[in-house]
């Protein structure tokens, strides 16, 4: 009985020491397992087989991206050359900061120089020769000096002749300006009245449509009778003041330097001269006539007559496709 016993209490003393043993054993082996398993997880993903596996998703996503840009093929073109025509007009055509503020700078020195520093000797003078152009004097036998009345007439032109360059391809439409209050003031106060807008003018100039082109003003401007009687007026009036003799050119010359009048006039007249030119290459190139009438630009510089033969000889926008509205042409 007690050797059994001893048999038993042996058995329950190594009982626990294999227990522990076994579950330790158990233990490492399934951290062995686990380790293993991990480590051919892992390297699954480490593998050069195992590249189609990693590569899945994004190749899918490539998919889906192809699918989108087949299916929208048309609109993404549509979407990317508007963008691309936006940054090139913002680059090129839209006016920079740097241009609207010399412009101004330049706007405010002559305003300046037309207020403080033109001369002002003869203003009774002044008053005479205004009314007398104006015709609001009687015949008194004064004869008025030919080159002022030539450069009088010639000044009630270069509004017209504004007029037919800035409309419709010199207009603004991004700050949405329009142009015809500035022409209209243009009238009285010539450039020192258009100055202004050309700080403020902002291209590309809004669409023509069809129909617009057959109302007033344009049907007007657009008409080649007007640029001819234009350039007609404007080429009689240079003959007859370079018909004049050298007296009425010293004449003036004179009234330059002591009329406040005539000065601030010959300053107009030389202002618009000088901006001519740019106004032409801008309605050339908005007619895509630049390779065809390239060489009008440096008969621009001729005072009124080379700008006036411009609009004689240049095309008509009806005939251009340019003057389609964007809803014709998504017809065509």
């Amino acid at each position: 009985m007690l050797a059994s016993t001893n048999l038993i209490c042996c058995n329950f003393a190594h009982l626990p020491q294999d227990s522990t043993k076994l579950k330790t054993s158990i233990q490492a082996r399934n951290l062995s397992q686990q380790s293993l398993l991990l480590l051919k997880r892992t390297s699954v993903f480490l593998k050069p087989h195992s590249r189609q596996a990693l590569t899945f998703p994004f190749h899918r996503k490539g998919v889906l991206q192809i699918c989108r840009s087949t299916l929208n093929t048309q609109n993404s073109e549509e979407e990317t050359s508007q963008d691309k025509g936006s940054s090139v007009d913002n680059g090129k055509e839209g006016r920079d900061w740097t241009t609207s503020i010399l412009l101004f700078v330049l706007y405010g020195a002559l305003m300046y120089y037309v207020f403080n520093l033109t001369p002002d000797q003869t203003p009774s003078r002044d008053m005479y020769f205004f009314k007398k152009l104006l015709n609001l004097k009687g015949d008194d036998g004064f004869r008025m000096n030919e080159v002022l009345v030539s450069l009088w007439y010639i000044m009630g032109l270069w509004p017209l002749l504004y007029s037919m360059l800035l409309l419709p391809t010199g207009r603004s439409s991004r700050n949405s300006i329009p142009a015809w209050p500035f022409l209209v003031l243009s009238c009285f106060g010539g450039a020192y009245a258009l100055l202004p807008y050309f700080v403020l003018w902002s291209p590309p100039p809004p669409p023509v449509e069809e129909n617009e082109l057959k109302k007033w003003p344009l049907n007007f401007l657009e008409s080649k009778l007007t640029a001819g009687i234009s350039l007609g007026a404007g080429i009689g009036l240079i003959i007859y003041a370079g018909l004049a003799n050298a007296d009425v050119w010293r004449e003036f010359c004179q009234y330059f330097r002591e009329s406040k009048f005539i000065h601030i006039t010959s300053l107009d007249f030389g202002v618009l001269s000088a901006f001519a030119p740019f106004w032409v290459y801008n309605d050339m190139t908005a007619r895509k006539w630049y390779d065809k009438g390239f060489w009008l630009l440096p008969l621009s510089l001729v005072p009124f007559l080379g700008p006036a033969l411009y609009l004689v000889l240049r095309p008509s926008l009806s005939e251009l496709p340019v003057t389609v509205s964007p809803t014709s042409s998504e017809q065509k």
